[in-house]
């Protein structure tokens, strides 16, 4: 945008922002809502200095970077991310954390900032300084010549790795004339095209599928991490530690790492001893600069440096990895002020806070508007006001009325602000228009930026700027809303979590998931049977193009499937694949199979009714939930619980207060928060006076468990023991004692729980950690503990049985498919075994100071591999573990693995279940192809368990030389990268191998004949048909739903959605939608990912909505052409006759057409109002409750 242009845009604008002199500090009240960010961005425009803001909490940095951009887009507004880890952690921050400060802090040298949003926090590290910025950044020009060896050592000694494949910032790849290169700073990498030894091309290209995207220019090279690892830094590096550290410096196994150039987990915290002398932030700004604090930044440095001092005290008397002292790596607050002193400085403080050692108060300073000096600064803002209270009231009958009267004023009151509601994204501004139209709230224009609409005189217009919260500003005449102040009961951010992240998963539709489906593969139409899915077609039937399912059926006939009716269409599982039982269209062979599993189903549907009435009438035990005590417990868990995890949580509760006992099964992928769920359970249990078995399947499992439960219980009055072959036969021998006695509350063990000299006193919870490793003799034989002891099992992938068992709802079953915030899925490669890969794997992860696990599951031949390793990979320490070893020694060498003192773990599937090592984030198994799906899936979870990206190395011998089936799971674990994929790995599992029929004597006949997903709804139907008394209608799951037909196009036009998988995906979550909430998410979803909706897409939401509205009031079928309506109802509608009768009296375009069908004449050529015609009527047929509970959200 030209400077002209935009200065037009803000040139109305008469908000005067203070501006303090140099040395000089003001104070102005703290602005209300998100006024903050519109002041700041003022001050930007009309100052030439860079404005750095300083906040007490990081949250508030982060806020501010975002709203600052969205007043105005053209300011350089950038942010010093935090490192994200604790003071002295054993964790380097993750690189594209270090990749933004290089960039910001190059930026301050370069002079290319506006607004610098900093915490406190943050800005109290001390840096490197700015002469290591500028000799270790260099740039490339196209046309520049360029030396191949000269490169390589210059992108080496600034800290780049040189690899094969470049996936992340700091690496680089030389391959014959291209130059793969991904710098510190940048979004992508780029690739150097060379002719002879000249740049001849500089192409961005996709770390996923290595193809180029578009040419640039030039590319700049920051350093690849914040201090030097050449031979010089590394001399100073040991020759500053021998100084500051006492004792033999060979004893470090950090002062040999550095020595060797591997830059260790958390070297960041020894940065002083690269450097002669550190710089801080303040060295990186101009004179100039001018400073605004916010919120109370003293206390929030004292209460850091209190927490660091802690830290530093219990950590300084580690010989291995001795610290620095606190004030060597820190800014003390005093320090702090010290260095802002000769700085022009701003504080805003709370209206009410008299601010300390204030030099003048900006509104006597102020000389801009004589009014600021008249208002009480205390009282209220000289310059911003709240914002109106606009919350809909939805019991009202005009929900919108505080909206719409602040509408009125501004377009009728010419003195009266204009006004801008602001959506969180293009997805939400969508439905937020549609909402306000069907209340006649329409915007003025169109603008969806704040640039557009200061641009234009509109007096209330809905724009995409996801501000925290609204507020007024008196000098532009301007206020701002946002949806925070339109619903205030979903409070700020945490309503926005909630709506990106927040529904639990919805297991069914998981099973009924046809995002996998590729061409080939067996499917189940509810009223055909099985065919083949063979690919989306376009077809012109008269009304424009419409998209179809192409099915082909037994004797090659075929089916056409609209995509707006995939509610009758489910993936088949319940054999394997190949050899699913296609059906002839119109042979009745179809209708012959559902009649018998019908007559299964309600057999079935019998027998689990009595299992769930047996299981009523057995008592166990309501233990009650100590609240206080409770609540106290859960904040040591040191993260926000993901929306599955917490539905988990309460269901857990539930079952264990209810006083039936409880037999629940959590399916929760690798890393994803099952442990919490059991020691949530365990604290329950214990705090009722029972006892807690805990089982696992491994003596290293049962370890890490003991470990976590004592850390958990350190400051509650719990006793827990651990029996397994770690502890020696005294402390075995004690401990049984203790469960006898009833003084051992938690015991965590293996196999020897079910041994005979184990009797609990009083047991109370079991839980089963990783269910698939146990047999069923050692299930039965923890039943026989105690009938009514409440069951708590866990798993990541769980076997067949156990998943048909759940599904069909024989036991309880809570998923944990949502993944904790930052994780990042697992990158998986297949790759055949060979040196350069492994050496690769490896230094990849030691050079950015983490650990590896190298799986190679043959124990007679693993020294020899072990002995290979040490010739391939000098600088790594290997430690090997495996079950045949002495309980003694394999314990030290987990936990010198736990404690980094190697770096490299050469193992056998011993470290299959359980083990966490935050810091190992590479996994490389040999032989892969010799392991099933879901060892694969466990194996490939030891990694990838914090922020880090982590990598996964399937080692085969060679395309030709694996199975079949071997490449199968191959292509099945690699299309399963996603976080959450265990449960679906489980499905696949279900669909290759099949399910029996869980009770009764049959197998799986007949779900092999109708598919497991439609056995299922089957199945649901009738119990719940036979818990209300009624005679279960079979048919019901095969005439669910209702049809739509617009005649319009309603589909997602290949433009608008190139991807075949996405778009069926899509299709098949509007066919599962239930609920009008989660069809306007998906609408959102479709505005965010692909742009504004094409009228095709609009038609299929439209149609999809009309089916919501249909199914309540049992309408069978909707055919709605320019000229009349024809609406089916089916035999057990739930609306009254007299109702239709009164209709076709009073309204003369209403009649009968056929028994079960009513004929409405229109003339409507427009799409939108033919929908808004038939819902209409629809909402006459509706009750008064369903229509309050449709209010839009």
């Amino acid at each position: 945008m030209s400077t002209d242009t935009k200065h037009n845009i803000y040139s109305h604008l008469k908000l005067v922002a203070p501006h303090p002199k140099t040395g000089q500090r003001l104070h102005y009240p703290q602005p209300p809502g998100s006024a903050d960010a519109w002041l700041l961005a003022a001050m930007a425009r009309q100052s030439k200095q860079t404005i750095v803001v300083l906040t007490a909490e990081p949250l508030q940095a982060q806020r501010l970077l975002q709203e600052i951009s969205l007043v105005d887009h053209d300011l350089r507004v950038r942010t010093l991310p935090d490192w994200e880890t604790l003071p002295y952690d054993g964790f380097s921050p993750h690189q594209d954390l270090v990749s933004e400060r290089l960039r910001t802090l190059y930026a301050l040298t370069q002079n290319d900032v506006d607004v610098l949003t900093v915490p406190i926090t943050t800005a109290q590290y001390r840096l490197a300084p700015r002469p290591f910025l500028a000799a270790y950044t260099f740039d490339f020009k196209q046309k520049d010549r360029l030396d191949e060896a000269a490169l390589r050592e210059q992108l080496m000694l600034s800290n780049y790795s040189h690899v094969s494949q470049v996936t992340a910032p700091g690496e680089f790849s030389l391959r014959g004339g291209l130059v793969d290169l991904f710098p510190m700073g940048s979004a992508v990498p780029y690739r150097l095209d060379l002719f002879d030894d000249e740049i001849e091309s500089i192409r961005a290209f996709d770390v996923d599928t290595q193809r180029t995207l578009y040419p640039v220019h030039s590319v700049q090279l920051l350093p690849g991490r914040e201090f030097p690892l050449d031979e010089t830094s590394r001399n100073q590096f040991r020759s500053r530690f021998r100084e500051v550290f006492e004792g033999d410096p060979s004893r470090a196994q950090l002062y040999k790492d550095v020595g060797n150039g591997i830059a260790f987990a958390g070297i960041e915290y020894y940065l002083p001893l690269f450097f002669e002398e550190t710089a801080t932030l303040f060295d990186y700004l101009k004179p100039n600069t001018l400073i605004v604090s916010s919120g109370d930044l003293e206390s929030a440095m004292l209460q850091f440096m209190r927490d660091t001092v802690n830290r530093y005290e219990f950590l300084k008397h580690d010989l291995e990895r001795p610290v620095l002292p606190p004030e060597a790596l820190f800014l003390k607050p005093e320090a702090v002020f010290e260095q802002l002193k000769p700085f022009a400085r701003l504080a805003l403080t709370a209206p009410s806070a008299k601010a300390p050692n204030l030099d003048i108060n900006v509104s006597q300073a102020s000389k801009q508007t004589p009014e600021v000096n008249e208002r009480q600064p205390s009282l209220k803002h000289p310059d911003f006001h709240t914002a109106p209270d606009i919350a809909i009231n939805r019991r009202s009958e005009d929900p919108v009325s505080k909206l719409r009267a602040v509408i009125h004023a501004a377009r009728t009151n010419p003195d009266a602000p204009r006004l801008a509601l602001c959506a969180d994204s293009h997805g939400r501004r969508e439905t937020l228009v549609q909402m306000l139209a069907e209340h006649q709230l329409v915007p003025d224009n169109s603008a969806e930026q704040i640039s557009d609409f200061l641009q234009h005189d509109a007096r209330f217009a809905v724009l995409v700027a996801p501000f925290d919260a609204g507020f007024e500003a008196y000098a532009d005449d301007l206020i701002i809303v946002t949806e925070n102040d339109l619903y205030p009961g979903h409070a700020g951010a945490t309503r926005r979590l909630k709506r990106d992240q927040g529904r639990t998963t919805d297991i069914h539709a998981m099973v009924r998931d046809l995002a996998e489906l590729r061409a080939g593969d067996p499917i189940v139409h509810a009223q055909y049977g099985i065919g083949r899915y063979h690919g989306l077609v376009n077809l012109d039937l008269g009304d424009g193009e419409m998209e179809f399912l192409h099915l082909e059926y037994a004797g090659k006939s075929t089916l056409y499937v609209p995509v707006s009716q995939l509610h009758v269409i489910a993936r088949y599982s319940g054999a394997d694949p190949d050899s699913a039982p296609l059906h002839q269209l119109g042979s009745g062979q179809w209708d012959k199979a559902r009649k018998k599993a019908a007559q299964q189903v309600r057999d079935t549907a019998a027998e689990l009714l009595d299992l769930y009435a047996k299981r009523a009438a057995r008592q166990g035990y309501a233990f009650s939930n100590p609240l206080g005590d409770y609540e106290l417990f859960a904040e040591g868990f040191g993260f926000e619980e993901t929306p599955d995890q917490q539905a988990a949580i309460e269901a857990v509760i539930q079952d264990m207060t209810s006083g039936r006992p409880m037999d629940r099964l959590v399916c929760g992928d690798v890393g994803f928060g099952k442990t919490e769920v059991a020691l949530r359970a365990a604290f329950i249990a214990v705090t009722n006076g029972y006892q807690v078995a805990l089982l696992c399947p491994t003596t290293l499992l049962a370890e890490q468990h003991a470990q976590t439960f004592s850390d958990r219980f350190a400051d509650w009055p719990i006793k827990v023991v651990e029996l397994s072959r770690f502890r020696s036969a005294k402390e075995i021998s004690q401990a049984i004692t203790g469960i006898t006695a009833g003084t051992v509350d938690i015991v965590i063990g293996t196999h020897k729980i079910l041994s005979k000299d184990v009797a609990f006193k009083k047991l109370g919870l079991v839980i089963i950690d990783e269910e698939h490793r146990f047999g069923v003799r050692q299930k039965e034989a923890l039943k026989a503990m105690r009938a009514e002891v409440d069951v708590l099992t866990l798993t990541a992938t769980p076997i067949p049985r156990t998943l048909g068992m759940s599904l069909e709802g024989i036991r309880d079953f809570s998923i944990i498919a949502t993944a904790p915030q930052k994780r990042l899925s697992i990158k998986t490669f297949v790759r055949r075994e060979d040196n350069s890969t492994i050496r690769e794997a490896l230094l990849r992860e030691l050079k950015r100071g983490g650990q590896a696990y190298f799986l190679h599951n043959e124990v007679d031949t693993i020294e020899n591999r072990r002995a290979r390793l040490a010739e391939l990979v000098p600088e790594a320490r290997i430690a090997v573990a495996h079950g045949q070893m002495g309980e003694r020694e394999l314990e030290q060498v987990m936990k010198g693995f736990y404690q980094q003192r190697f770096n490299v773990l050469l193992c056998t599937t011993i470290i299959e279940t359980g083990i966490d090592v935050p810091t190992a984030n590479t996994i490389i198994m040999h032989r892969a192809d010799k392991f099933g799906l879901g060892q694969l899936h466990q194996l490939r979870g030891r990694v990838g368990r914090s922020h880090h990206q982590a990598y996964a190395y399937l080692l085969t011998p060679g395309e030709d030389a694996i199975t079949k089936n071997a490449r199968k799971r191959f292509e099945a674990i690699q299309a399963m990268e996603d976080l959450g994929a265990g449960f679906f790995l489980a499905m696949h599992d279900l669909e290759i191998r099949g399910t029996g029929e869980v009770l009764g004597e049959s197998q799986s006949g007949n779900i092999q004949e109708v598919g497991f997903s439609m056995y299922n709804d089957m199945l649901n139907e009738a119990i719940r048909a036979l818990k209300i008394g009624e005679t279960p209608d079979l048919d019901a799951p095969f005439t669910a739903g209702c049809e739509v037909n617009l005649h319009a196009p309603a589909l997602l036009p290949t433009v608008y959605c190139p991807d075949i998988n996405a778009r069926l995906a899509l299709y098949k979550r509007l066919s599962n939608c239930t609920e009008i909430d989660a069809l306007i998410q998906i609408q959102e979803e479709l505005v965010d990912r692909f742009g504004k909706l094409p009228d095709p897409a609009r038609v299929l939401l439209s149609t999809h909505r009309l089916r919501l509205d249909a199914i309540p009031l049992g309408i069978q079928k909707i055919d709605a052409t320019d000229t009349q309506v024809l609406i089916q109802f089916k035999s057990n509608s739930p609306v009254e006759p007299a109702l239709l009768i009164e209709l076709i009296q009073t309204q003369k375009n209403m009649r009968f057409a056929g028994p079960d069908r009513l004929r409405i004449d229109i003339a409507v050529t427009d799409i939108k109002e033919r929908t808004d015609a038939i819902r209409a009527f629809l909402r006459r047929l509706q009750p008064a409750q369903i229509l309050q509970q449709k209010e839009p959200a």
